[in-house]
């Protein structure tokens, strides 16, 4: 079994009752870009310490989930024409350090849906060998950040500048559906490179040299960049690969030198608008597409070093939310929370007051965080509390005024809740 494997079937153990772990959360989608955490959700039995805020602050415009680090939060808006990256303190939400660069709002080829986005979407990534925090904003500019000496600047490049990227192609024969919001995907941190959904002609995905932004390998693969959330780590036969969402569908890449960037599988997946938001959900050697629009639709597909295999496929889908696996089931959250087996696919039960527009967390002690709508936040069973039915156990309305695009975070007794606008809401979920 891969290192990947290992963690995630780690990550999937229920945590005994009283149990404490402080768990960071330095990457896309939590410690193993998954949506597991081994944090505790703060439900006692009979309430949910998620009450009041411990701080508010706002940080301008962007759809980037925040990242922590021990003590420190991570994260980046727009705004003054700027893209603004932030280190706050977890306890307080003051800010230890900032850095800015010129930035516009949108990137240069937007076109579409500008009502619903704007500002800095991809989420940091966070490397603990060198303490290294990188960004992409959404006109391409890709820094390294060092978080030891207060975010002092190590190197930078723009992706549209140094390749030319052209504006994405129409995905579909949809008429009014051509879109292009920027770079949106989440950099990659394996050993010592960076791996980015460049999007290019010279290869979808580029790995550059984590300390020096030296190019170190493009991938077979050429097609355009997708819209989705970021890369996604995956063992196949003991192989180190990556798959991510292109403008073409699915995409699993080796990551095992001299072999780097070969194609282990692509599986067609187009999706109307280019809107193939929900990352990739790895469990295993398999891999979970879900898309709304013309796709309407989740399927689980089976990896080899030979190609991917359809297990099955459902006629439900999640519009922004990325699928979770734990213990045997997946879970989403689109116009209700669904569950699913995982084996076999059938649908185990739905329900919750969630639109298109969400994200959830699995915690250690087997429950669900979900963060939806314009600030609805819940805590609901998983199916091994409540197989057959959604049973919600604590629900908080409308914080704010603008759909949470943002990924929910669970990290070290605390949770971060943001929304498009940019503004960060954290709560204590123990004391």
């Amino acid at each position: 079994m891969g290192g990947w494997a290992r963690a995630g079937l780690a990550l999937a153990l229920i945590v005994p009752a009283g149990a404490t772990l402080a768990a960071d959360w330095p990457h896309w989608r939590g410690p193993q870009r998954a949506g597991l955490t081994t944090e505790l959700s703060g439900w006692s039995g009979t309430a949910w310490a998620v009450r009041q805020p411990a701080w508010n602050v706002s940080l301008g415009q962007g759809s980037t989930s925040p990242l922590v680090v021990g003590d420190r939060v991570y994260t980046a808006g727009w705004g003054g024409e700027k893209d603004h990256v932030y280190c706050l303190d977890t306890a307080t939400g003051k800010t230890v350090w900032e850095q800015a660069y010129p930035a516009p709002r949108f990137g240069r080829h937007a076109m579409g849906d500008q009502n619903f986005y704007s500002g800095i979407s991809a989420s940091p990534e966070y490397d603990p060998a060198t303490g290294y925090l990188y960004t992409l904003g959404a006109d391409g500019a890709l820094h390294c950040w060092n978080t030891k000496e207060g975010g002092k600047p190590v190197w930078n490049l723009n992706l549209y500048d140094q390749y030319g990227v052209p504006r994405r192609p129409q995905a579909t024969r949809r008429g009014g559906s051509h879109r292009d919001y920027g770079y949106t995907s989440a950099p990659l941190v394996h050993q010592d490179w960076l791996i980015v959904e460049v999007g290019d002609d010279e290869g979808a995905l580029m790995a550059f040299d984590k300390r020096t932004g030296e190019r170190r390998w493009a991938s077979e693969s050429k097609v355009p960049a997708g819209h989705s959330g970021g890369p996604v780590p995956v063992t196949v036969e003991g192989v180190p690969c990556v798959a991510v969402y292109t403008l073409q569908g699915l995409l699993v890449t080796r990551l095992d030198p001299p072999n780097a960037g070969k194609t282990v599988a692509e599986y067609e997946w187009i999706t109307d608008f280019a809107n193939n938001i929900p990352t990739p959900a790895v469990h295993g050697s398999s891999v979970l597409l879900t898309s709304n629009y013309n796709q309407r639709k989740i399927a689980r597909l089976d990896v080899t070093l030979s190609g991917a295999k359809k297990a099955w496929e459902q006629p439900l889908s999640s519009g922004v939310c990325s699928p979770v696996v734990y213990k045997g089931h997946v879970y989403f959250a689109s116009r209700g929370l669904k569950c699913f087996d995982f084996n076999s696919g059938e649908l185990k039960w739905e329900g919750g007051r969630f639109g298109d527009v969400a994200s959830l967390v699995v915690t250690g002690d087997g429950r669900l965080v979900v963060w939806a709508n314009e600030g609805d936040l819940a805590l609901a069973e998983t199916a091994e509390r409540s197989p057959n039915q959604y049973t919600e156990l604590a629900f908080l309305p409308r914080m704010f005024a603008t759909e949470v695009w943002p990924h929910v975070v669970l990290a070290n007794g605390r949770l971060y809740c943001k929304d498009r606008a940019g503004n960060l809401r954290c709560f204590a979920t123990r004391p």
